[in-house]
């Protein structure tokens, strides 16, 4: 059976950390990583395993709370963006020291976008850490990147699972783990339960709830645009997979964490691992 892996990782933001789960779970079935490309989180997580510190990397996840994200994020006052990204970024460049993409071990790539020119931008060569915050540039979010004359933003916006930019090697099998989707109809449901519950409740506090929150707080300007701009990635990241044809795909849509969840590292990694646990079952089986 081929056991080489042209990886591919998907945006998706702290939804992203699946795919260490998925790392971990390739390579405890003997698995090899032979190449890998990236987009947003896809990048970083795979910049990082290619410069050989993603154990180091989980580990450091571990001590992400919610006051330390706060640390971490360096607002700014700009009118196009909310936070510069640099913080974060130097913060994992204490332990994952900068080297030129063409030096590290494995063939790797990531993804940006180019706002000028609105085109889809390949990086592999130069330094791997300005690739990864090019690639990560959430719009509107993260200070766009100024490279070579360009304003690059977040890959994910033109290509969020890049299946057709890794470096390819006879005999390997292309490999895709797709975050970029939400579970929005299991999470509505959940959340239609929960408020069936309080509507029940006749206690005290949940006569202040009802007064204080309304029924309808999930829609509001920021939920109704995130939940637009998810959808359309996650339209592009399908349409990509039916046009490559991975050999394994490992689709992860979440129910319980969005895009800023990092402080919940190790449950959405174990959700990474059993997902491309049933992948590859289903791969192998296929396979024998």
């Amino acid at each position: 059976m081929k056991k080489d892996v042209a990886l591919v990782l998907s945006s998706g933001g702290a939804r992203g950390l699946a795919h260490i789960g998925a790392i971990e779970e390739l390579e405890t079935n003997g698995y090899r990583i032979s190449s890998i490309a990236g987009c947003s989180m896809g990048a970083l997580i795979g910049g990082v395993y290619a410069a050989g510190k993603l154990e180091t990397f989980r580990a450091w996840m571990k001590t992400i709370d919610r006051k330390k994200m706060l640390e971490l994020t360096d607002f700014s006052f700009s009118l196009n963006h909310l936070v510069k990204g640099k913080r974060i970024i130097e913060a994992i460049m204490e332990f994952v020291p900068d080297v030129a993409i063409e030096d590290l071990p494995i063939p790797y790539c990531a993804v940006a976008t180019d706002l000028k020119a609105g085109r889809e931008i390949i990086i592999r060569k130069g330094s791997l850490f300005e690739a990864i915050r090019a690639s990560i540039s959430l719009p509107s979010f993260y200070e766009p990147v100024q490279r070579n004359g360009m304003v690059l933003i977040d890959g994910g916006v033109l290509n969020p699972i890049p299946l057709n930019r890794v470096k390819r090697h006879s005999g390997d099998i292309l490999v895709g783990v797709d975050v970029s989707g939400h579970d929005y109809k299991a999470q509505w449901e959940l959340q239609q339960g929960l408020l069936e519950r309080r509507k029940r409740d006749k206690s005290l506090k949940a006569q202040i709830l009802d007064k204080l929150i309304p029924d309808n707080l999930d829609f509001n300007y920021y939920t109704v645009l995130s939940r637009t701009s998810s959808l359309m990635i996650r339209q592009n990241s399908i349409l990509m997979a039916k046009l490559t044809n991975p050999d394994m795909l490992v689709d992860i849509q979440m129910t319980r964490y969005g895009s800023f969840d990092y402080h919940k590292s190790e449950k959405i990694i174990a959700i990474g691992r059993l997902k491309t646990s049933l992948a590859i079952s289903k791969y192998e089986n296929l396979m024998n």
